[in-house]
């Protein structure tokens, strides 16, 4: 059975980035049609976000805890492992989306369930779970929001090996005993923390000289520190030349370049991520399979008058919050298009241009300790060809810090362009800093100029009594 269906919007892909351009594309009156072929919510739902950060929580708290007089002495037992894999659970919804389709339902956008290809201009092909197809055409924009996957390296026997991606570390349904875990990003270590807090032993192999080496080196350096401490094992400057599971069950083993061998229950390869594009019909209107989408700051695709590519496809920042974010601002663009109505990067809100995307993009790690930053690094700073200027403080001297947790250990960053004297970037690393994080991208989104900031005067005895020590230490 074929079904022929014209729409004002078709959205490829129900993730959070999907979900949100069709509820501002239905909230100015356009017809909306949206697209999936897995569960609606996407990875952040039931594989990534909600499931990473509910293992997290409990390792993070209690690591914490550790550091209180007075409740350490409560806390010197193991986590309970089957509880926090019950409370993941839950909040993967058990990976059922009825919720979530039941939210489509209530803006009005229509869902069709299945894979979905481009065909030409503005239309999409859908072919249904029990072999129905639909073509649905757009009359003004299609926004494909297909999102990212693992990314995994071409080695001998991986193939084999039922290798962890993040979608197996984030809803595995036991405590590995051992886990192998290559890749010292964002991903492994916010994996490395949560299954050495569960009870695996865990041993990080990283090609690099650090773990999260796209941020400020300091920050890799706490974390590694403290993952050593929490009794992980972290090797840098090592490559994996193979894996085997024999049988494709049982042990793992890794091999290392130079031959030496490790074995594990389970390993987990967070390598990075390609872009979900292969698969989704770019060849039909003119462009590269599997390639990452450019875009500009409305999220419409280089060349084209009605093609979007909204949240990690365009690699402009792949984390929801920011794909979210360029939602916001693709749906509005295509309203405001739909309706003739100029686009201005001047208009009041600055609605239709993602400019955070260049300058403000604020994340966290939730390892132990957290890592929150935003904006620019002082080596991408420094890059960018401006007089910067890095001004550090020891965050374990702040009064509120001290009364947070003892013997509180991280550092503050902040990085000022010296020619208009405002925050180009700020990063922290420290337990609980993530809390700390959006009055740093008020600072560098708002460009605040520092003679200005000096006036937010911080509560006493708080951890952001920070800024007033950064802001003294820059006016000398």
């Amino acid at each position: 059975m074929t079904e022929a269906v014209e729409y004002d919007v078709v959205v490829l892909g129900a993730g959070p980035t999907g979900e949100n351009v069709a509820d501002r594309t239905r909230a100015a009156g356009l017809s909306t049609a949206v697209v999936e072929s897995e569960l609606v919510g996407g990875e952040c739902s039931y594989w990534a976000c909600m499931p990473s950060k509910a293992l997290l929580r409990p390792v993070i708290t209690r690591a914490d805890a550790m550091r209180v007089p007075g409740v350490r002495h409560a806390v010197q037992g193991p986590l309970d492992a089957e509880a926090v894999l019950a409370h993941r659970d839950e909040f993967a919804a058990h990976w059922k989306d009825d919720g979530q389709v039941a939210w489509l339902d209530s803006i009005g956008a229509r869902l069709y369930r299945g894979h979905g290809s481009l065909h030409g201009p503005r239309k999409v092909v859908v072919k249904g779970p029990e072999g129905e197809r639909h073509v649905l055409t757009a009359r003004h924009a299609v926004a494909v929001c297909t999102g990212s996957r693992a990314l995994l390296p071409d080695l001998p026997g991986l193939a084999g090996a039922r290798a962890w991606t993040s979608r197996e570390a984030t809803s595995a349904h036991a405590v590995p005993g051992r886990l192998v875990v290559v890749g010292g990003g964002v991903v492994g270590t916010e994996m490395a923390t949560a299954w050495q807090g569960l009870g695996s032993q865990v041993t990080m192999l990283v090609r690099g000289e650090g773990l999260l080496p796209k941020m400020e080196p300091f920050v890799g350096e706490y974390v590694a520190e403290a993952l050593t401490e929490a009794g992980a094992t972290v090797r840098t400057g090592v490559s994996v030349a193979a894996v085997r599971r024999d049988g494709g069950s049982g042990p793992v083993t890794v091999v290392l370049e130079d031959g030496e061998l490790i074995h594990a229950d389970e390993v987990l390869f967070a390598t990075g991520r390609a872009p979900r594009t292969d698969d989704i019909g770019l060849e039909t209107v003119g462009l590269e399979p599997g390639s990452w989408l450019r875009v500009d700051d409305s999220c419409r695709v280089q060349g084209s008058e009605w093609l979007y590519a909204v949240g990690d496809i365009n690699r402009r920042a792949l984390l929801t919050h920011q794909g979210k974010y360029q939602a916001r601002i693709a749906g509005a663009a295509i309203s405001a298009r739909a309706q003739h109505v100029p686009l201005l990067e001047t208009d009041r809100w600055g609605a239709h241009s993602a400019t955070a995307d260049h300058d403000a993009v604020p994340q966290v790690v939730f390892t132990d300790p957290e890592v929150a930053a935003v904006g620019l690094s002082l080596a991408e700073a420094e890059a960018s060809g401006r007089r910067v200027r890095a001004v550090d403080h020891d965050l374990g001297a702040v009064a509120g810090a001290g009364l947070y947790v003892d013997n509180y250990r991280g550092r503050a960053r902040m990085v000022v362009d010296l020619e208009r004297e405002v925050l180009l970037g700020v990063t922290f690393v420290g337990p609980g800093v993530g809390e700390l994080l959006h009055s740093a991208t008020i600072a560098v989104a708002g460009e605040v100029p520092i003679d200005r900031l000096w006036h937010a005067v911080p509560a006493y005895p708080t951890i952001s009594e920070v800024w007033l020590r950064l802001l003294e230490k820059y006016r000398g």
